[in-house]
């Protein structure tokens, strides 16, 4: 198994603290082996196995009808003398799950730990219902850095082109080293699931074409400002009658369902949110190509950007699209700190380009950082304040 460190230590950070842990993130990132890392971990600090109940809700030994059943068949489990931890994977499959949930969370000797595939298990009741009595762990697949130390060969450069096409999903890492021509067949299973279970059931949507054409779409268009009425009009010219307000209720399925993340624009001047025209990226560039087939590695500027605007959420940053004057900043990334300025290029050899790239970040007008990432594999350099870093050292190095 790789080490999730971050994640991991996330989980031991808020051990026996009186809050709920919630690991959500979508189907296959690795929430089921981040639990088996922590119990693990557990299991070295002298707990024993009768005190923890790990209870994966998607295997079909677990069929719990209702949270009752749920609730009364850990229950039975608990001894008043003794603590316990309590995991629950895919939660959201038990119906009112979040009575169960809260009912494990008033004994004072319950730790609770539980996943979900889906944003809905912290929107309407749950959320009211557990207000402030949760933390959520937003998990994404491997990150550039933890998917190299599954290799042994440190070609960094050949390794990142390799994450760039297939992406970080864990499962990936064994197929590669095996069976890298399956890697398709892979990705189909995880992308099936998630359109199938998570999106078209749980929304009674029947239109799997249009979703489908929705969804390239949005993944073609990585890095791009859209609107949904310009994805309606483009697929309506195109024959497949659909309205604007569809394809609203298709993205937010999958924003919902972490296949993709919506970057709101962000006036640098200003220093306020602009209410139009996002852009959307994707969980991961392997589910991409698996999608768009030759298509998605015309690209790679963008897919660069998209591997870049993971990496900031992972960092911990809210991460927006950046508008100085009539330019544009990729990523304006905001935490308590303050903000910070990115901007992606694949390469600024030629002078114009670089030129151009630094035009923006040039006129934010403020002294907050900036930084220009590219692929060229030459120093680190800087110009007038703003560093100019190769991405896959940024990506492997500690913030």
């Amino acid at each position: 198994m790789i080490e999730r460190t971050e994640y991991l230590n996330e989980l031991k950070r808020w051990k026996d603290k009186d809050l709920i842990k919630v690991v959500t993130g979508i189907r296959r990132c690795g929430k089921s082996t981040l639990f088996e890392l922590f119990i693990n971990f557990l299991k070295e600090n002298n707990i024993k196995d009768e005190q923890i109940i790990h209870i994966n809700l998607e295997d079909a030994d677990n069929d719990f009808k209702s949270y009752k059943e749920l609730y009364n068949y850990i229950n039975n489990k608990l001894d008043p003398k003794k603590q316990y931890y309590v995991f629950l994977d895919e939660v959201q499959n038990v119906l009112e799950f979040q009575k169960a949930v809260d009912s494990l969370y008033i004994k004072k000797n319950v730790d609770v730990y539980i996943t979900g595939s889906n944003a809905y298990l912290l929107s309407g009741e749950l959320a009211t219902l557990l207000s402030g009595r949760y933390i959520e762990i937003k998990m994404l697949p491997l990150s550039f850095k933890e998917y190299v130390t599954a290799f042994d060969d440190k070609n960094y450069h050949q390794l990142f082109l390799n994450y760039m096409k297939n992406g970080g999903m864990p499962g990936n890492i064994s197929i590669l080293k095996t069976y890298p021509n399956d890697i398709d067949k892979y990705l189909d299973g995880i992308f099936s699931t998630i359109v199938y279970k998570d999106i078209m059931a749980r929304n009674n949507i029947s239109d799997k074409m249009l979703l489908e054409s929705v969804l390239k779409f949005i993944f073609d268009s990585v890095g791009s400002p859209i609107s949904t009425k310009k994805i309606s009009d483009t697929l309506t010219s195109k024959g497949m009658s659909t309205s604007n307000h569809t394809v609203e209720n298709y993205v937010t399925a999958f924003i919902e369902s972490f296949l993709i993340y919506k970057a709101e624009r962000f006036d640098v001047k200003r220093k306020n949110l602009l209410a139009r025209d996002y852009k959307y990226y994707v969980v991961d560039s392997g589910l991409r190509s698996y999608l768009l087939g030759k298509k998605a590695d015309s690209d790679m500027g963008h897919i660069l950007e998209n591997i870049v605007y993971l990496e900031l959420l992972r960092r911990g940053y809210k991460v927006y699209v950046g508008k100085v004057d009539d330019l544009e900043v990729d990523f304006v990334a905001e935490n308590r700190d303050g903000l910070k300025y990115y901007q992606v290029a694949l390469t600024v050899r030629d002078e114009n380009v670089l030129e151009r790239e630094l035009r923006s970040l040039q006129k934010t007008g403020d002294h907050y950082q900036k930084i220009l990432l590219t692929l060229d594999m030459d120093l680190e350099a800087d110009y007038e304040g703003i560093t100019k870093i190769n991405i896959v050292d940024w990506l492997l190095k500690e913030e």
